[in-house]
């Protein structure tokens, strides 16, 4: 446990047995934004009952079973906020292809088109009156102890996507877009799989 929430830290990998129900919520802290470059150093997993779950990775990537278990698996929804750059990560860091994905920036597009405002913390601040502290944000994740502030950062990354896709899927429904979502989500494998091999996917569409 960190602090007084129900916010729990592993060492690369979940352990056997964990159960986190059919569907969590996902995000990672790496070195940086280039997927190429810059090394996975932390995968958050909250569940919907309000538990989360850090996994700390290594510079050198263990076998992680029981996480790739889970973010392969086409049975688990995963929510993400800007899923295509949490989901190119995991995928090269993991030799794996995330599965099931439920994107709230994606969403809130199609949803909030009134507005530009798109972000994780503009999202909780208008749809659920929650301010995150986004300070931690460009820490360094790669250091071998992070601290409280860092751990409770990523934390709150995870653990009010449930709420925002309630909210959300429920405009989705309302405006007739809610279709027109998830073949934007089902798009996404490929996407990454471009990004994977460094193929722009506006510069492939264009003229």
């Amino acid at each position: 446990m960190i602090g007084n929430c129900n916010i729990i830290l592993f060492e690369d990998d979940l352990p056997d047995g964990l159960e986190l129900g059919d569907e969590v919520a996902v995000d990672t802290e790496a070195m940086g934004l280039n997927i190429h470059n810059d090394r996975l150093c932390l995968v958050q997993i909250a569940t919907s009952s309000g538990k989360c779950f850090l996994i700390k990775i290594g510079r050198t990537i263990g076998p992680a079973p029981n996480l790739k278990k889970v973010l392969s698996s086409s049975r688990i929804a995963k929510i993400f906020h800007f899923a295509r750059f949490d989901v190119a990560l995991l995928n090269k860091a993991f030799d794996i292809r995330v599965d099931n994905i439920f994107c709230t920036k994606i969403a809130s597009r199609l949803a909030r088109s009134f507005t530009n405002k798109h972000g994780l913390k503009d999202l909780c601040y208008n749809l659920l009156g929650i301010e995150l502290v986004k300070q931690q944000q460009t820490s360094d994740w790669g250091k071998n102890n992070l601290t409280q502030e860092q751990l409770k950062y990523a934390a709150d990354d995870v653990l009010y996507l449930h709420r925002l896709k309630e909210i959300l899927l429920e405009i989705l429904v309302r405006e007739g877009r809610d279709r027109l979502a998830c073949d934007c989500f089902k798009a996404i494998g490929v996407i990454t799989s471009l990004d994977a091999v460094g193929i722009n996917f506006d510069d492939l569409f264009s003229h």
